[in-house]
């Protein structure tokens, strides 16, 4: 009897172990369709990224309850591999033993332990699918995790089962270790089923057990937890440096066979294991301003549907015309619609909450160069904005001998008039050419003279730093701008940037190395709040009351700057800061990113009308904003909404010249 078991033992795992590794290959195989990327550099950066993520599940405990829950059936699993490996060393070998790791003492009392954790945590999932329903599970494959969930289940209650009744058999010398195995064998024991009689009762658990492993092994692969499995090598090999998003990956634009993205097969491998990894838990979309405004996109089904998009391509193609463009179904217009692709704000959003760090932004904007590069289709607005940028060097279309006219009667030099000023002032766009943002820089100016700040400004030397363009998806136009700043920089010998856009200042910062322009970049709320802890700025004139701040995308998701801003409030005499309800990494867009700010809202909400209702719920009288775009939504929000005498909007640097003395804030 006991050489028939593990004969059949030893076929079961080989069958279930073989299948996994066809499956394995097979999907290993379709990652290889997309071009090579490089991602093992920095190993031991990569390596505390899985630390953090996956270990302490910093990400995942930001929702504490489905914290909880993948916490107890997460650890579970790594602690249990030991019940696993105990069950099948028995089947294979009746004397296997791991009682010299403790597998009779402390490993036996830990398995007890978190196979309860365990069931725990599966009930705990249970319920909130079926009765809590968040509503980002709706969209989800329900059976599919009803069945994963009941394999957990079945693993669980097999191996506890199987422990039970090896202590009701007798002589197991795990026993006094075991608790909850023990409880469960005082309740067979109660039933008559005691040494001899146990043993039937032993074995149709194990054989629950390990059938229910084998079972496990054989379907996650072909199903929606596949993240299981890719789920740490998905965070292993994340992009590094300038998050995905923030640093767009440039186009070769005189080599390359193709422009951004229309078949799922030109993503890179990398980007195709982000799709396997998806656990389609939806914190993406509870977080996407467009989708909670009701625009049609669903950062999670951007994901889930490239991923099926992805996996009829393999099945209706050939394995040798796989590589093949022709052969990639169409991903634009069926899987993806184009509505999805042009809702979004590019405000980081999903990537941020993304428990398993999967890099929705690139994905879209790759689309929307693909439509705009290579199809020649965008939003008529945005056509507009573009071709200013081309003919004028901003969105606003006005003349390019004027970029400089809101510095007049200021004093401010240009690096032509000042070649050694050691910063220099990236004005951007909107400071230059709108008359409210035009007032903050003089505000900024009149702060940065008040406080020594040796600076210059390039002056009509200056461009849009493209990143309308870029966002939009037209790459060559992004690349256009980046160029001639880049040019008047390096000619000058810059070495420190201002910037007062955090557009800008993202730009500068991430992408410009890209093309050679490498500079120590500051955004304005940075240096106001070092000069103002140096003393150097003194806010005197209080300004009493409630503050609250609006962060920005760029600035805080997209470059983690949350403190300087607030830190520049707080100075303020008087200022009480009080939050929005939705701040810091869980800020909610203006609705003008990722180009938005040139595109008409036409469906569901408008998000900047979202946004005022969220701080007019604050009962602060005062909005701190410390980027152009923010500002401007602000006002038009507040606007829209007649909460102008509930609600005043300025940028940080107006306020805090409202309280530094001898500097206007609007003038």
């Amino acid at each position: 009897m006991p050489f028939v078991k593990s004969v059949a033992v030893l076929f079961l795992l080989a069958a279930a172990t073989l299948y996994f590794i066809d499956r394995a290959r097979q999907l290993y195989g379709i990652l290889r369709l997309g071009p090579n990327e490089n991602r093992l550099d920095h190993i031991p950066q990569r390596v505390q990224g899985v630390i953090e993520y996956v270990g302490a599940h910093t990400r995942m405990f930001r929702n504490r309850y489905s914290g909880i829950l993948h916490f107890f059936i997460f650890y579970g699993f790594v602690v249990l591999l030991t019940a696993i490996i105990q069950a099948f060393g028995e089947g294979l070998s009746p004397g296997f033993s791991l009682g010299w790791i403790g597998g009779n003492t402390w490993l036996a009392l830990t398995q007890d332990i978190f196979g309860v954790l365990v069931l725990i945590g599966v009930a705990m999932a249970a319920i909130n699918r079926a009765l809590i329903r968040p509503r980002q599970f709706q969209e989800s494959n329900e059976l599919d995790a009803a069945i994963v969930l009941s394999l957990i289940a079945t693993i669980m209650v097999g191996m506890l089962g199987q422990n039970a009744g090896r202590i009701a058999v007798g002589g197991d010398p795990s026993a006094a270790w075991r608790p909850v195995s023990s409880a469960i064998a005082r309740v067979f024991m109660s039933l008559g089923w005691q040494d001899g009689a146990a043993i039937p009762v032993h074995e149709g658990f194990y054989w629950l057990h390990i059938l229910g492993v084998l079972a496990f092994l054989v379907y996650i692969p072909s199903s929606k937890h596949l993240h299981i499995i890719v789920a740490i090598p998905n965070i292993f090999f994340r992009k590094l440096g300038p998050r995905a998003g923030a640093a767009l990956a440039p186009i070769d634009l005189e080599h390359a066979d193709h422009y951004g993205m229309s078949k799922v097969t030109q993503q890179s491998w990398k980007n195709l294991l982000d799709l396997y990894a998806c656990t389609e838990c939806g914190r993406c979309q509870e977080q996407c301003p467009a989708f909670l405004t009701g625009k049609p996109l669903n950062p999670k089904m951007i994901i889930v549907d490239s991923r099926e998009n992805l996996y009829r391509t393999v099945r209706d193609a050939p394995s040798e015309q796989r590589r093949a463009p022709e052969a990639a179904q169409k991903l634009i217009g069926e899987a993806i619609k184009e509505d999805e692709i042009w809702s979004c704000v590019a405000c980081g959003a999903c990537q941020e909450e993304c428990p398993v760090l999967i890099e929705h932004v690139p994905k879209i904007i790759d689309m929307r160069r693909s439509l705009v590069l290579e199809e020649g289709r965008f939003p008529k607005e945005a056509q507009a904005a573009l071709r200013s940028i081309e003919t004028q060097g901003n969105p606003y279309g006005l003349p390019r001998a004027q970029r400089a006219d809101w510095a007049q009667g200021l004093g401010v030099k240009t690096l032509a008039e000042k070649p050694d000023a050691e910063y220099l002032y990236f004005v951007g766009c909107a400071a230059s050419y709108d008359d409210a943002n035009r007032a903050v820089a003089r505000a900024f100016t009149g702060l940065l003279q008040t406080a020594g700040v040796d600076f210059a400004i390039l002056g009509s030397a200056e461009t849009c730093n493209g990143d309308p363009a870029r966002r939009i998806g037209n790459e060559y136009l992004y690349q256009q701008q980046a160029q001639q700043n880049i040019e008047a920089m390096n000619e000058r010998k810059v070495r420190k940037v201002i910037a007062t856009c955090p557009h800008c200042f993202n730009t500068i910062k991430n992408e410009f190395p890209q093309f050679g322009g490498a500079y120590e970049v500051v955004h304005h709320t940075q240096l106001l709040a070092e000069l103002v802890a140096q003393g150097r700025l003194k806010p005197t004139r209080p300004v009493a009351g409630k503050f609250t701040y609006h962060d920005s995308c760029y600035l805080g998701r997209w470059n983690d700057i949350y403190d300087a801003p607030r830190a520049v409030v707080e100075s303020i005499p008087g200022a009480e800061l009080v939050e929005i309800e939705r701040h810091h990494k869980r800020g909610f867009c203006c609705g003008a990113g990722g180009g938005r700010m040139w595109m008409e809202e036409k469906i569901g909400k408008r998000i900047n009308h979202a946004r005022v209702e969220q701080t007019l719920r604050t009962q602060a009288p005062r909005v701190a904003t410390a980027c152009p775009f923010c500002l401007t939504m602000f006002r038009d929000g507040i606007a829209a909404k007649s909460a102008g005498d509930q609600l005043q909007v300025q940028d940080l640097a107006q306020f805090l010249a409202e309280s530094v003395d001898g500097t206007a804030s609007t003038s």
